[in-house]
């Protein structure tokens, strides 16, 4: 079995959002969106509902999304960002009805239930084949992605760590995926 990657080319990230937008599949162009920008797993990026970044009362989104992991049973507070706000909001506004129970990724069949897993993983393949991504790309990319280019823009990787609510810094470096190509870019870019 492949080790999935994170998607490391900025332009392939912008055209896997893209693929789906242009589409006019804003569920899914949501669901990538959410997943590299709140670094949440895919089961607990599935269960989310809009009573959990909307605040019907108010009609504001949230400044901060509350999740309890269902992996590490911990809780974490993300703050939501222009680019989730921004596909949230897109979504919203293409729904007919909406109410707080409801699902954000909600599956056609049955009444009110999340997409599955095995369903939002075709989501991400079927873009990234469509687009001759390179590398292993699944569900789990998405959360690799935030990581990698967060540790790209200087995010210590012990902060990283705990976002991820991982348990050692070796985890969190092998989410990172970094290689030689990254090494190659600090010794050619330091210049002492």
């Amino acid at each position: 079995m492949q080790k999935t990657q994170p998607i490391k080319n900025i332009t392939d990230i912008q055209r896997l959002k893209q693929y789906y937008l242009d589409r006019q599949q804003i569920r899914n162009y949501t669901l990538i969106t959410l997943g590299m920008n709140t670094s949440l797993r895919i089961g607990d990026l599935l269960l989310l509902k809009w009573e959990n970044v909307y605040d019907f009362h108010n009609k504001c989104y949230f400044r901060h999304l509350k999740v309890l992991e269902q992996k590490t049973g911990k809780n974490s507070l993300i703050a939501l960002n222009k680019e989730a706000l921004l596909a949230l909001n897109h979504l919203k506004g293409s729904l007919p009805l909406l109410s707080e129970g409801d699902y954000i990724f909600k599956s056609r069949e049955g009444n009110n239930r999340p997409i599955c897993r095995i369903q939002a993983f075709r989501i991400i393949k079927n873009a990234a084949t469509a687009l001759h991504l390179e590398g292993t790309i699944s569900c789990h990319s998405l959360r690799k992605t935030f990581g990698y280019h967060a540790w790209k823009k200087g995010i210590p990787p012990a902060v990283i760590m705990t976002i991820y609510n991982h348990s050692s810094l070796e985890i969190t470096k092998r989410y990172l995926s970094i290689d030689q190509d990254d090494k190659d870019q600090v010794f050619l870019e330091l210049n002492l």
